[in-house]
């Protein structure tokens, strides 16, 4: 007979060393469908580290990857810490794009001071309202979130398909379906000269240290903990659940929309309907990996950013498919998932006796 016991005190070494184990158990297991493909698994791992930090390029481009993820991550941690189930990011990552390239492809000038604040702002606001209206159908309605946000990201992909087809179709493209570009004034600039990383990292990075801080310092955090824990006892000691619903919504939307800003402000320079491989989807990984902490958030998505550039720098060396890094990442999730029930409960194994 099995029997989960509660533990009282997981300590620091089960809470911070099960993501860790979890990302060694995930890297290991990928040994076996490298060895199903035939791959010279020892050259492959090699191949992965080197693709991701043997070089100040590999380095860049890692960081690059991990910029969206950690902004994503952060947008899934805050809503998930209030039992608030974003599943909407992507689309939210879509609409920060647009908002801002409608307002920083020229629609107003003005020097980097100004203009990169107003697109970070425009699409923040854009993300925030995404996902204030799912909020409010379930703190009113009691609409599944889980089913709004989610369906919203089809009906965003699609109405930016449209705009890119038409008001924000940039006539120079050759028929291609993306946006004019930014102007120069509203582009993030390049932390390292000739390479790809830019300003959204040191962005990410404050942003992941202010949301912390947010949450573990601030009446707002100490609300918004207290929802997630128990919206009916916080209800009761007077915390209004809809109001802090409508603040988390405001904080997660805003920070996946700012993903998009950071990827068509710095990275890409326009929008088109690729923009994102899944960054979105990405961020729920990168948030539980990090076990919802704000700060781990970072460290996770170096982890997935890391791998996601090592497996295409292996897949290109070796002919291995690069799907291999969404595989080892899904394993690193479910070991996460287990090791966490593991962090909480004890697990006894009490023998039958016979009466």
């Amino acid at each position: 007979m099995i029997r989960f016991e509660p533990r009282a005190n997981p300590g620091p070494v089960l809470t911070y060393g099960v993501p860790v184990i979890a990302a060694a158990i995930a890297i290991l297991l990928a040994a076996i469908p490298l060895a199903l493909a035939d791959a010279p698994i020892i050259k492959a791992y090699g191949l992965m580290i080197s693709g991701a930090f043997g070089s100040v390029f590999s380095i860049s481009e890692m960081l690059t990857r991990a910029t969206p993820l950690i902004l994503t991550g952060l947008a899934a941690a805050i809503a998930f810490r209030a039992k608030l189930w974003n599943i909407g990011a992507e689309g939210q990552l879509y609409m920060g794009a647009m908002a801002a390239v409608a307002i920083g492809s020229g629609v107003i000038d003005g020097p980097s001071w100004i203009m990169i604040p107003v697109v970070m702002i425009a699409g923040m606001v854009a993300g925030a309202l995404m996902l204030i209206g799912p909020t409010l159908m379930k703190t009113r309605l009691g609409v599944d979130e889980v089913v709004t946000t989610l369906l919203l990201n089809f009906i965003v992909l699609l109405f930016v398909q449209m705009m890119l087809e038409g008001a924000l179709k940039d006539p120079m493209s050759m028929g291609w379906p993306q946006s004019e570009p930014i102007i120069d004034s509203a582009v993030f600039p390049p932390l390292i000269e000739r390479m790809r990383v830019h300003f959204g990292l040191i962005i990410a990075l404050v942003s992941a240290i202010a949301l912390a801080v947010f949450v573990k310092r601030t009446v707002w955090g100490f609300e918004i903990r207290a929802v997630g824990e128990n919206a009916a006892a916080a209800k009761f000691a007077g915390i209004s659940v809809t109001k802090t619903m409508i603040l988390v919504a405001a904080l997660s939307g805003g920070l996946a929309g700012l993903a998009g800003v950071a990827e068509v402000a710095g990275t890409r320079g326009y929008l088109a309907t690729d923009l994102s491989p899944g960054y979105g989807y990405a961020g729920i990984v990168v948030a539980m990996l990090a076990r919802l902490s704000p700060v781990g958030v970072i460290a996770s998505a170096l982890f997935v950013a890391s791998v996601f550039v090592g497996a295409d720098s292996m897949s290109r060396a070796i002919g291995v498919s690069s799907y291999l890094a969404d595989l080892i990442v899904a394993i690193a999730l479910l070991c996460v998932l287990i090791g966490g029930f593991l962090t909480r409960f004890t697990v006894h194994f009490d023998r039958k006796t016979a009466g």
